[in-house]
């Protein structure tokens, strides 16, 4: 299956898109590990967004696009896999529409998780990491730690970092309601979208992730 993720910052996207790509033996695509794989091999897409990135300049979607298009084209994802974090906007919505028609190949589903906007700012702006390892993630409500403000693994100091606070939550908001949230539109055109509310146990969203698509795939 080719499927392409889209969730609100806070959402699940990246412990989700783990289990569904385990589940339908896909290989698991972030824009964020293209980006780290890029750089760090020195390809020369990675020396391009590393300037970019230096200089605190958004990577253009050109980059991002070129980066994507070489990701799929590798052995493991010829017969499916999961997009997380790309498409960002239409308009890389629409390079990959021509990457996979130039293929022969189209997506089978866009997959929508949905989470009302207060619960995403509970979650992130709940969220507490531990200084001397930043594995080691807790939550003011859903996993506090046994002692306010210390880590129970190494008693490190917790700390919330400067883009977990409300205000910086809600502008990360923001930003995905203007520039992410149109593909859905551009898909749901389409007959593609499959929305799932993405509350509860992680187990329970992936069922029910699982399930729609085996569903959407029947009809």
């Amino acid at each position: 299956m080719r499927i392409v993720l889209v969730g609100p910052p806070g959402a699940g996207k990246g412990t989700q898109a783990a289990y569904l790509a385990k589940n339908l033996s896909i290989p698991h695509i972030s824009t964020g590990d293209l980006f780290r794989a890029n750089i760090s091999q020195g390809t020369d897409l990675g020396k391009q967004a590393r300037a970019y990135m230096d200089a605190g300049q958004l990577v253009p979607d050109e980059v991002t696009i070129a980066m994507a298009k070489d990701r799929m084209s590798q052995p493991d994802a010829v017969n499916g896999f999961l997009l997380d974090g790309f498409p960002r906007n239409v308009g890389q919505a629409e390079a990959l529409d021509e990457i996979l028609k130039g293929e022969g190949v189209t997506l089978d589903a866009v997959l929508d998780l949905e989470v009302p906007e207060d619960e995403v700012v509970k979650r992130i702006a709940g969220r507490r990491i531990c200084r001397n390892d930043s594995a080691h993630v807790f939550h003011v409500t859903y996993n506090p730690p046994k002692t306010e403000g210390v880590c129970d693994t190494c008693d490190g100091e917790l700390y919330q970092r400067d883009d977990d606070t409300e205000e910086t939550v809600r502008t990360r908001l923001e930003v995905y309601h203007t520039q992410t949230e149109p593909i859905i539109d551009y898909y749901r055109a389409q007959g593609l979208v499959v929305t799932i509310s993405a509350l509860g146990k992680v187990e329970d969203v992936t069922k029910r992730s699982m399930d729609a698509l085996k569903k959407d795939r029947e009809d």
